[in-house]
């Protein structure tokens, strides 16, 4: 763990993002985003990529159509891609130690939300193979919630979340795969532990409060919540 977590009082809660952090949906992103450009002979790499992992859909659209200079505006990218989406997503897969440190918190009273830049529609179908492990959730906040008024990396998706929980914003912990999520966890003045995609560099990350390449590397126990055993 990269980290000055020693500063960190005892947590109260965690609220999670879920794009590349719980589910293993960033593939799912790149895939379709790729077959966007090879209609218009573009080349999607990671120098894009990695500039809008955690955006919300309507900054993504905006950026990925100016980057790649496509012929269509950002609207029409969503309406195009949203389809392809619809078919990839209900096959999500779980990331590494996921389940396990969502179940280990929920069995220790821990309060636990979702904070996603998703939508609740599409929330729904990436969650269709986990829809056991996600009702432990106490919250789920999407981007299109009603009490969300900016997405990431604005701080509201996680302060609604805190706020639903009844736990305040400085006991909360967010586990964030994207620079943009970490920035907005910060902005809620909350802890910040990022996992990155294993292609991004530390170096994007130094507003975070620790760096793991992986959520099976967290101990709770540094956070003051219940100590864990991985399996």
């Amino acid at each position: 763990m990269n980290a000055l977590l020693n500063d960190v009082g005892p947590i109260k809660a965690v609220i999670f993002d879920m794009d590349g952090l719980l589910l293993d949906t960033e593939g799912i992103y790149t895939e379709v985003t790729q077959l966007i450009a090879d209609r218009y002979g573009r080349t999607f790499d990671w120098t894009i990529k990695q500039n809008i992992i955690g955006r919300g859909a309507a900054d993504l659209a905006r950026y990925v159509v100016e980057a790649l200079d496509l012929p269509i505006t950002a609207e029409e990218f969503l309406v195009i891609r949203e389809p392809l989406m619809r078919e990839r997503f209900p096959r999500a897969l779980a990331m590494p130690g996921a389940q396990e440190l969502v179940q280990h918190l929920k069995a220790n009273n821990v309060p636990i939300a979702v904070g996603t830049s998703s939508s609740r529609q599409s929330f729904a179908q990436k969650t269709t193979l986990h829809g056991d492990w996600f009702a432990l959730f106490d919250t789920i906040v999407t981007a299109d919630d009603p009490e969300v008024g900016a997405a990431k990396p604005a701080p509201d998706i996680f302060l609604t979340a805190a706020r639903r929980l009844g736990v305040a914003p400085e006991d909360c912990l967010v586990f964030e795969d994207s620079p943009f999520g970490v920035t907005a966890a910060k902005a809620a003045g909350m802890t910040a532990i990022a996992i990155p995609d294993p292609a991004m560099a530390d170096a994007k990350y130094a507003h975070a409060d620790a760096i793991l390449r992986s959520l099976k590397g967290f101990q709770p126990a540094a956070c003051g919540l219940p100590q864990l055993k991985w399996s």
